[in-house]
């Protein structure tokens, strides 16, 4: 049941402004004439009475609602400390777990590149991972190596954003020369804002905009096999941190491409004589017998080439054995740098013996080679102790189809077909 007689709010308002008449004017007078006394001080009385009470209540709630007021402030502060620790939290937490699937991703990453000894692949690794982890695929990474004969950076692998970017600088520019001459990390947070460089003179040798850079060396033990890089276009894209794992995956990447060199080296030590740098017998036979079927199967010819150094003895007992050495470097060197057009298959092939397979070629041509050949290592001088010399070959020339369509008889008749020039007097070219 509703205490105001009914439901209009104007009924209300009237009913109210009856009772404040009734409680303060009429029912003050009314007492004041039973009791029989002037109106005036009863009101008086009963209105200070109301104004200390109602002063009383309102001191009394304005100093709750001070006090309220306080404390609501003091909660509010303590709820936007509480979010802010929350929000620290839920970043601290999202970064533990970016940190957690990085270095788990490290031994990934090692043990990938150490299930391989192929340059090639372990680098793509390096770059893929690198630039995925680290540069979420955006921006450009970049990973050199130092070529040892030219000593100077080489690059060998690169990972884009934009696919269409073209990089110019093969060789590194000053940043990653900067990572060489130092032998260590760089994080470059804001180009221009970096007295290290000249931006001036970095724009001229690279036009491709770099505003912010990590870079890491691979070294292995004070070695240095190059640097990996990662580069943007916008500041501030890379941090400490990104610089740390980048170092650990270049500490990674360094021994997988020592490995990956090494393994190199020892497969070119098997396939290549070590002084002249030709291919071994072992491997040259191996060679033969694949180009004499692929020949075969293209019905194309493929000619050989036997030659022999004319009393190569003598070089070393007038000489002594090192000018032996050289005059085989040197007819190593003659032979490559003539027949380069013909791409050949050289070998050497024992002692003072070197074979040549060139496929597309017959016989009557493979005879007007050999000639050639012939007169270009008679006419060239060799210095022997000061001493001016000549070195002259003999030269047997064999032919698949026309002599045999086997590999190990193209052999033998080059083989009788050199001796044959021996037999007639050295320094020229015979076939059978």
């Amino acid at each position: 049941m509703p205490t105001f007689p009914g439901k209009s709010p104007f009924l209300r308002v009237i009913f109210v402004i009856l009772l404040i008449l009734l409680a303060y004017f009429i029912l003050p007078i009314y007492l004041a004439r039973i009791l029989k006394v002037s109106p005036f001080r009863p009101l008086a009385l009963f209105y200070l009475v109301n104004i200390a009470i109602i002063f009383y209540f309102s001191r009394k709630s304005f100093f709750r609602n001070s006090d309220f007021q306080l404390r609501l402030q003091e909660l509010q502060e303590k709820m936007n400390i509480l979010n802010a620790e929350y929000s620290q939290e839920v970043k601290n937490s999202f970064a533990l777990q970016e940190k957690r699937m990085r270095y788990d991703s490290l031994g990934n990453i090692l043990k990938e590149i150490n299930s391989s000894l192929e340059l090639n692949l372990v680098t793509e690794k390096l770059t893929t991972e690198a630039f995925s982890l680290i540069g979420k695929n955006r921006g450009v990474c970049l990973l050199y190596l130092i070529d040892n004969q030219l000593q100077k950076l080489v690059l060998f692998k690169t990972k884009k954003g934009d696919k269409g970017l073209v990089i110019q600088a093969k060789e590194g520019n000053i940043l990653d020369f900067w990572v060489l001459r130092h032998a260590s990390p760089l994080l470059v947070e804001d180009i221009k804002n970096d007295f290290r460089f000249d931006l001036d003179k970095l724009m001229a040798l690279d036009a491709r905009p770099v505003a912010s850079l990590i870079s890491a060396p691979f070294l292995s033990e004070n070695k240095q096999l190059g640097i990996l890089r990662l580069d943007s276009e916008a500041p501030g894209v890379y941090s400490q941190y990104d610089l740390r794992f980048l170092a650990s995956i270049s500490d990674l990447g360094a021994v997988a491409i020592e490995n990956s060199e090494l393994f190199k080296r020892a497969q070119d030590l098997a396939i290549h004589d070590v002084l002249t740098g030709l291919f071994t017998k072992v491997y040259f036979m191996e060679r033969l017998k694949d180009e004499c079927k692929r020949a075969l199967s293209r019905r194309v010819s493929l000619s050989l080439l036997m030659l022999d150094i004319d009393f190569f003895k003598n070089y070393n007992d007038q000489f002594g054995h090192t000018a032996g050495d050289i005059v085989l470097k040197k007819l190593s060197q003659i032979v490559t740098r003539t027949l380069a057009h013909s791409h050949p298959l050289v070998s050497r092939f024992g002692g003072e013996e070197f074979c040549i397979a060139i496929a597309g070629i017959d016989k009557k041509e493979a005879f007007k080679v050999g000639e050639t050949l012939r007169r270009e290592i008679e006419n060239e001088k060799v210095i022997l102790r000061r001493t001016e010399t000549h070195i002259t070959v003999s030269m047997g020339v064999a032919n698949l189809p026309s002599d045999t369509l086997d590999n190990e008889d193209l052999i033998r008749k080059a083989d009788k077909a050199m001796y044959e020039a021996k037999r007639k007097g050295r320094n020229q070219v015979c076939s059978i």
